[in-house]
């Protein structure tokens, strides 16, 4: 008992804040802009800064506002009119759209009729690489 003791109390702790900051480059906001527009971007849809806001369901000029962060980073680009992802963009955006998906997929075997999006949506954006890897891992087993 003695021993399991000291091992608790080596490790170090943090708040939830210290840990949501450590390494973040782009906002969890972003990265939800970024899987909505690589998810129409697999649709072959034309996605325009109006539509991209009714999908995310939020006002026009905070998606406006967005988008220009995005740019920034290098991430997205407008064509005429239209919003685009580069290189880096898309490459992203996949690894979050397939993010969602795998979690997506696990808490519906999981939960079956008690599914529900919006837990999807708020645990995806704290997941590590191995952790999604080995929920992917299970998802094949279930």
């Amino acid at each position: 008992m003695l021993k399991e003791r000291k091992c608790y109390m080596e490790e170090n702790y943090f708040t939830l804040t210290s840990y949501l900051h450590e390494s973040k480059i782009i906002t969890y906001a972003m990265e939800d802009y970024l899987e909505m527009i690589y998810r129409e971007n697999l649709s072959k849809h034309n996605l325009t800064i109006t539509k991209l806001s009714t999908l995310l369901n939020i006002k026009k000029p905070s998606c406006s506002k967005m988008i220009s962060k995005l740019k920034n980073f290098n991430l997205v680009y407008l064509k005429n009119n239209y919003l685009y992802l580069t290189p880096k963009g898309l490459s992203l955006g996949k690894y979050l759209y397939n993010r969602h998906n795998i979690l997506m997929t696990f808490l519906k075997k999981l939960n079956k009729e008690n599914f529900k999006l919006e837990q999807v949506e708020k645990i995806e954006h704290f997941l590590d690489d191995i952790t999604l890897q080995n929920i992917s891992k299970l998802n094949e087993k279930l």
